[in-house]
């Protein structure tokens, strides 16, 4: 008897718990994404009045956990069909969607970008048309940008195409105008999703050389060409798929990270390995050196690291055509990249 006791009280705690954790992202849920911004507090004010008149109508505190667990449920349903929109205000670095057409072992990507800083906030882009060989790409490789903390970090995947150069792909928010990033809105629907397909001089430049206090490291992939080159058309596979359905950005299921183990799974025709470091994927360089995904010359992480460090070199690279390989140069992996 004690013993069912103590269960049903152990239920009830579990129960409550879920149950708060809930109506607290209802709540935040009308907060952040209720369009109209002056109905967002009074429908969370009546959202917590049904709770409230619940709990008095029933005598019992049960009676208020299944009225915010109902409430959940219909904002939930009402959340899910928030759909994002191509149509938007987008800050000028935001405003195309890159798509592809392939034709054999020819790609083509339009809406390629290639901005000109001069400041961080203060630049001009070019939506370019290029095409490249599929059986001239030899390599990937990847920038990690870590900015704060160590365990929030922003990866970049590089397709090498040798003599036709380097294809940057950078998985980000589409911010619209005056709209910047936030950890919490990025659980909701704030932002949508885009992969930019674009020049190394500028998503990479624009980190090592523009804003202020981002790290960036250089690292060679272990992939094989056919890997790469398979990984390379699930790209393209995405990138047409949201130029034409928009998706959602969400920093738990549908970020950087996640889309890229989604790529590289499919890829390789297999299920992804899901890891706790693709959430506080600060910690991928960790997780890829584990599982023999870069090239180390046989040096441990922290001497790679080291020496996969690209901002001084991107910074006195600058203009130079080369930039890419400058900041290739004698790095672990790399070679001889004159």
């Amino acid at each position: 008897m004690e013993s069912w006791r103590a269960l049903r009280t152990i239920s009830f705690i579990l129960a409550t718990v879920i149950v708060v954790l809930l109506v607290t992202w209802g709540i935040a849920a009308l907060y952040f994404d209720v369009r109209v911004p002056p109905l967002r507090v009074p429908l969370i004010v009546a959202y917590l009045l049904f709770i409230a008149i619940a709990w008095r109508l029933s005598g019992r505190f049960s009676g208020a956990l299944m009225a915010g667990a109902l409430g959940f449920v219909v904002i939930l349903v009402w959340w899910l069909r928030l759909m994002p929109s191509e149509n938007g205000n987008w800050q000028p670095d935001n405003e195309k969607m890159a798509w592809a057409d392939v034709n054999g072992d020819r790609v083509t990507i339009h809406n390629f970008r290639n901005c000109d800083y001069r400041t961080e906030e203060d630049y001009t882009c070019s939506w370019e048309t290029r095409t490249y060989d599929l059986s001239r790409l030899k390599h990937s490789d990847i920038a990690i940008t870590w900015w704060g903390s160590p365990w929030i970090a922003h990866p970049i995947l590089s397709f090498d195409f040798g003599d036709e150069g380097h294809v940057a792909m950078s998985i980000e928010t589409r911010d619209l105008v005056g709209q910047s990033y936030s950890a919490i809105r990025g659980f909701f629907k704030q932002y949508a999703l885009t992969y930019i397909a674009a020049d190394e001089r500028d998503v990479i430049r624009l980190r090592t050389n523009y804003r202020k206090d981002e790290e960036v490291y250089l690292f060679r992939t272990t992939a094989t060409p056919e890997q790469a080159r398979g990984l390379f058309l699930q790209y393209i596979d995405r990138i047409n798929q949201l130029h034409q359905r928009p998706e959602w950005y969400n920093a738990l299921t549908n970020n950087c990270t996640t889309n890229i183990t989604v790529s590289a799974a499919a890829s390789q025709d297999r299920r992804p390995h899901w890891d706790w470091r693709m959430l506080l994927n600060g910690k991928g360089d960790e997780m890829m050196y584990e599982n023999g995904h870069l090239v180390t010359d046989g040096l441990g992480l922290a001497e790679l690291k080291a020496r996969a460090h690209i901002n001084d070199v991107a910074r006195s690279a600058n203009n130079d055509p080369n930039f890419s390989g400058r900041i290739r140069q004698g790095r672990p992996g790399f070679g001889d990249t004159r």
